[in-house]
């Protein structure tokens, strides 16, 4: 485990939720530094942190990244004995390395269209058929997690057969899918595998620790006004 602490600049609902789920998987001692969304407009101050604007950011010691789904990989990369990383010796490593990625490039892509042209446009600049063109590319790319879920000895997880940080960056792209109200595109399997990745005790530690971070920190630690919170966990039967 890495002795300098982590820093992590969040905002509520935002990608930087990845690297939160992962720091609470893992167990590493963490800094959270909330900020209101979108920084870059709300927050001047947090360019010069990083001259993007954007979330997350991650400090820890020299290292400076800005990429939810490096970060997974980063993290994961800390604590290698830990069932959330993939060796490179092992079989599954590829698959593991592809989900990990195609959480951010592949599914939270077309869904940042649709939060885009729907809700922080201004209404002479919204644009219902790029949303309703995204909003069907994204669920015709939720046919590949599908596949994978149903696929005989998958185990329920994207790779590996177990639970590991690919499962954080899809996990965050059906969060998000929930709060754009683009879940009547997950399938029975999809609606499940969701459902089992909110129950983990280290996904609620990680919506509780937003939640008590943004109240301590002055910031709103409700989502905007256009996005649902986190749905409950659905009970599935043994």
């Amino acid at each position: 485990m890495p002795e300098a602490m982590i820093a992590l600049w969040h905002c509520v609902r935002a990608r930087s939720f990845r690297p939160l789920w992962m720091l609470e998987e893992l167990g590493l001692p963490y800094t959270l530094r909330m900020l209101p969304f979108p920084p870059r407009a709300h927050a001047k101050a947090f360019l010069k942190e990083n001259p993007l604007g954007t979330v997350p950011l991650l400090e820890h010691g020299l290292v400076r990244m800005t990429e939810s789904g490096a970060m997974c990989q980063y993290m994961a990369s800390l604590a290698p004995s830990s069932s959330l990383a993939v060796s490179p010796s092992d079989a599954a490593y590829g698959s593991y390395l592809d989900w990990l990625h195609a959480g951010d490039a592949t599914l939270t892509v077309p869904q940042t269209l649709v939060l885009r042209y729907t809700h922080f446009e201004p209404p002479a600049r919204c644009q219902p058929q790029v949303v309703e063109d995204y909003r069907r590319i994204f669920h015709a790319r939720l046919k590949g997690v599908d596949g994978v879920l149903q696929r005989d000895g998958a185990g329920g997880f994207l790779c590996a057969g177990r639970f590991t940080a690919a499962d954080v960056s899809v996990g965050y792209a059906l969060s998000l899918a929930g709060s754009l109200g683009l879940e009547e595109g997950f399938s029975p399997a999809l609606a499940e595998y969701w459902a089992r990745l909110q129950s983990r005790e280290a996904f609620k530690r990680a919506v509780a620790a937003e939640y008590q971070a943004a109240l301590d920190q002055g910031i709103d630690p409700t989502p905007a006004p256009e996005l649902r919170p986190f749905a409950r966990p659905v009970v599935i039967a043994e």
